[in-house]
C-alpha cells in the first residue's frame, strides 16, 4: 500500500527536513493514500532512518495505511559525540523536547496537519515518547514501545492518556520486568505483548515481523478510521 496510488491519491515517500529553534534534522516521511494516521518514531540509541529494524517497521505501518516520519533526534554533531560517550542517548528530556517539537512541527505542515499522530519508541525513545504522549494528552492517538525502556519516563507515566502497547523480547528478563513495572503505572488503556524467543533487538528469524506487525495492528486500531 505505501507503493501504490490508492483511490486517487498518490503516495508521499521523501526526504524532509525538521527545524527545531536553532537546530535543523533530518527526517524522511511515508504517507500512503488515504492515510489518517502518521507514526513518528523516536529511537534513543540510533538514527532512525538509517536504522534497518525501524525502517522495516515503518514498511509494515505503511502497508497497514498509517503514515510514518522516521528521523534523527540528535543532530550529526550530537551524533557523533553520543557514540564515543552514549549519554545524550540517556538525556531523555531532551529526546521528548525534540519529539514534542517534531510533532508540532508536523501539525504545521499542510500535507500532515490532518492526520492523527503516534508514537513509535525503541530503547530510550520509548521513554522520551511517553513523555512526549503526557504532554501533548489527546492529541496522540497511540503510542508503542518496542524493546525500550519506558521506566525513564517517570512520574510522567500516569498522565498518560494515549492508548500504549509495550512490546517485550521474551529472552529481555530484565527489561521484561522495567515494563511490566510501567504497565502498572500507566492509567491509560494499555497492553504488555512478549514476543517469545526475542531477545533485545529482536534478531531471531520471524521475530521482527511479529514485532512489526503487532506495532502495525495497535497503530490501525486506535489511529485508522474510527480509531
Amino acid at each position: 500500500m505505501d507503493e501504490e496510488e490508492v483511490d486517487g491519491q498518490a503516495p508521499i515517500l521523501r526526504e524532509i527536513w525538521i527545524s527545531l529553534n536553532s537546530i535543523t534534522l533530518p527526517g524522511e516521511l511515508g504517507i500512503p493514500g488515504r492515510a489518517e494516521g502518521l507514526v513518528i518514531f523516536a529511537d534513543g540509541s540510533s538514527n532512525s532512518r538509517q536504522n534497518m529494524r525501524n525502517q522495516y517497521v515503518a514498511h509494515i505501518i505503511r502497508e497497514a495505511g498509517i503514515g510514518t516520519l522516521l528521523f534523527s533526534l540528535l543532530t550529526h554533531e550530537e551524533e557523533k559525540i553520543d557514540q564515543q560517550t552514549r549519554h545524550l542517548r540517556f538525556d531523555i528530556g531532551l529526546l521528548a523536547r525534540r519529539l514534542v517539537g517534531a510533532t508540532k512541527w508536523v501539525k504545521n505542515q499542510k500535507e500532515t496537519a490532518f492526520l492523527r499522530i503516534g508514537y513509535f519508541g525503541a530503547s530510550t525513545g520509548g521513554a522520551a515518547a511517553l513523555i512526549s504522549a503526557a504532554e501533548m494528552g489527546d492529541e496522540i492517538g497511540a503510542v508503542v514501545s518496542r524493546g525500550g525502556r519506558p521506566d525513564l519516563a517517570g512520574k510522567a507515566l500516569s498522565r498518560v492518556v494515549s492508548p500504549t502497547l509495550l512490546i517485550v523480547g521474551g529472552l529481555d528478563e530484565l527489561v521484561i520486568r522495567l515494563n511490566e513495572e510501567t504497565l502498572v503505572m500507566l492509567q491509560c488503556v494499555k497492553e504488555l505483548r512478549i514476543v517469545t524467543g526475542a531477545t533485545y533487538l529482536f534478531e531471531e528469524s520471524g521475530k521482527p515481523d511479529e514485532a512489526a506487525r503487532l506495532a502495525a495492528n495497535w497503530f490501525q486500531r486506535y489511529l485508522g478510521a474510527g480509531g
